[in-house]
């Protein structure tokens, strides 16, 4: 059953219009007025989208070594791990960059806190540019650290948008199980959508927060590292 906005809070007129509207996002429709790329340069063909909810939830690899202190968590703790498998078709593509959009609900955190007065949903997003990267399969990849699972939640939508070294769109993909915003649109860029507010308090359903990392500057980049290219700093 999917998710609901209502449920959490009593959602805003914006909100719930936004949801009556069938909007195609030109990342997947090629929709007017968007740049963009033409013939096998222009072709991204994404094979695997992340999961929303607790699939997209990992155990980190573990490393045996020496520490003076030992181990602060006894128990394993789950990362938020964005996977995502596409095809190139051009002998050499120069560089491609990734743009995430993960939304994630706060019912849904793991540590439960009476006196943390956070919005319904947390919003992270970020862009992750590879380089050289030669025809054929691939993966890209962001994360968030267990402490952000555990106080803010699951992921309950997640979007990515392709685009090359000239800026024009290549490919994306999105997916939602949050009634009011539907898969396959560009929730991210709809401003009812990302400010709207509560009708009886006043207080915002999404507060935008820092801390979506590329995947390499986490233990993540010692898992599969032939599958992803050069990330560009």
């Amino acid at each position: 059953m999917k998710k609901t906005i209502v449920s959490v809070i009593a959602i805003s007129c914006a909100l719930a219009a936004f949801a009556a509207r069938d909007v195609k996002p030109a990342a997947m429709a090629g929709a007017e007025g968007d740049a963009l790329a033409s013939g096998r340069e222009g072709k991204v063909l994404i094979d695997q989208f992340p999961k929303t909810g607790q699939a997209s939830a990992l155990t980190a690899p573990a490393i045996q070594g020496q520490t003076t202190i030992g181990k602060c968590y006894q128990k394993p703790r789950k990362w938020l791990v964005f996977e995502m498998k596409y095809t190139t078709f051009v002998k050499w593509q120069d560089q491609l960059t990734f743009t995430w959009h993960i939304l994630l609900e706060s019912k849904s955190a793991t540590e439960k806190d009476r006196e943390d007065k956070k919005a319904p949903y947390s919003y992270y997003t970020t862009s992750v540019t590879y380089s050289n990267i030669p025809q054929g399969s691939h993966a890209a990849s962001v994360v968030l650290p267990p402490s952000i699972l555990e106080r803010y939640g699951y992921a309950k939508a997640i979007g990515v948008v392709i685009s090359n070294k000239n800026g024009d769109t290549l490919g994306g993909q999105s997916e939602s199980e949050i009634q009011g915003i539907k898969g396959g649109t560009l929730w991210w860029n709809d401003e009812k959508i990302m400010s709207a507010k509560d009708n009886k308090t006043g207080d915002v359903m999404i507060e935008r927060r820092q801390g979506l990392l590329e995947r390499s500057k986490t233990i993540w980049g010692l898992v599969s590292p032939n599958d992803y290219e050069i990330v560009e700093m």
